[in-house]
């Protein structure tokens, strides 16, 4: 007897491979699979801009990094004692004007050869709820807090979405003809404006990157992380204690579901050695004794020359870079 509904996805279909490059873009859930992506010692870059929701957001930040288009002085406000820009997340958010454009424009510039080189691009959209500026009308990435009369807030149409998605998708298959975009809508729940506003959002989304997909099959596709979430787990004890973000269990679950999906079988045995390879330079030895940490360590760095010699592309991993010097 069946007590699931369990989400079936063709596996084992080989379109990602360990040594490839990757680009995530998106909402928080973006930041989810990508820690397990380089948990396993993946070339893999997350938000260059930071978090992003939106649809139009997303477009516009693809542009940008497509045809490297810096952020300039004029972009950037003051706020809450430090300098902000509308397209970039507040982490990002320095007291130092030229620092904070030093630092955005960095990203740009990495996010822009990053994704030149990317074999895939995981898109995760996450509300189609977008706040526009009165004083231009543009569409922000970015509230950093600024009073809501500043802003209209409204919802973007199925239209709309495919009209700026389809752009977006042909610019980067021009800019990058190896891409392989993968789109996805986050499971994670806007319920600010309640439960009903939520179920519009994501339905709207989910209907518009269905459109996109069909127009460009040979190099888009689906992977349903939202429907894993809503129909297969369906279940509150998948969630943190916040009752809208998936639980550390529920985004495990996801990412076994994405690892089978996507990966060919030699891929699949070399993530799970470097994910316990990782773990074991996370971990430090309770031990007060020098002869045992130190031989834990030289251990290590047997272990992990071993792995450089059979998988060289992680040579450039940061933890494998430390260990080894």
């Amino acid at each position: 007897m069946e007590f699931r509904t369990a989400i079936r996805i063709p596996e084992n279909q080989g379109l990602m491979h360990h040594g490839d490059v990757m680009m995530l873009l998106g909402s928080c859930f973006t930041e989810n699979i990508g820690a397990k992506l380089r948990g396993a010692m993946m070339n893999v870059e997350i938000n260059p801009f930071g978090t992003i929701y939106n649809p139009l957001s997303m477009a516009d930040c693809v542009r940008r990094l497509v045809d490297a288009i810096p952020e300039r002085g004029m972009d950037l406000f003051q706020g809450g004692g430090v300098w902000n820009s509308f397209n970039f997340h507040s982490r990002y958010s320095l007291a130092d004007k030229d620092a904070t454009l030093e630092r955005m424009n960095e990203r740009i510039a990495l996010g822009h050869e990053h994704l030149q080189r990317s074999n895939t691009l995981v898109i995760t959209l996450g509300t189609a709820i977008v706040y526009r500026l009165v004083a231009t009308g543009e569409v922000v990435n970015n509230c950093h807090k600024v009073p809501q009369h500043k802003f209209t807030r409204e919802m973007a149409g199925v239209d709309e979405i495919v009209r700026v998605m389809s752009e977006m998708v042909e610019r980067l298959h021009a800019f990058n003809p190896g891409l392989f975009i993968l789109f996805t809508v986050s499971p994670i729940r806007h319920i600010a404006d309640g439960l009903e506003m939520n179920s519009l959002s994501k339905a709207v989304l989910r209907v518009a990157v269905d459109k996109v997909i069909k127009q460009y099959p040979e190099f888009t596709g689906y992977f349903p992380s939202y429907e894993i979430v809503m129909d297969d787990l369906r279940d509150y004890r998948f969630y943190a204690p916040d009752m809208v973000h998936p639980s550390d269990v529920a985004v495990e679950y996801i990412w076994q579901a994405f690892r089978a999906t996507y990966f060919d079988d030699p891929s699949i045995q070399a993530i799970a050695r470097c994910e316990r390879v990782m773990k074991r330079l996370q971990h430090r030895p309770m031990s007060v004794n020098r002869d045992v940490v130190s031989r834990f360590h030289d251990d290590t760095i047997a272990v992990v020359r071993n792995l450089v010699n059979e998988y060289p592309y992680i040579a450039e991993v940061k933890e494998i870079k430390n260990m080894l010097s």
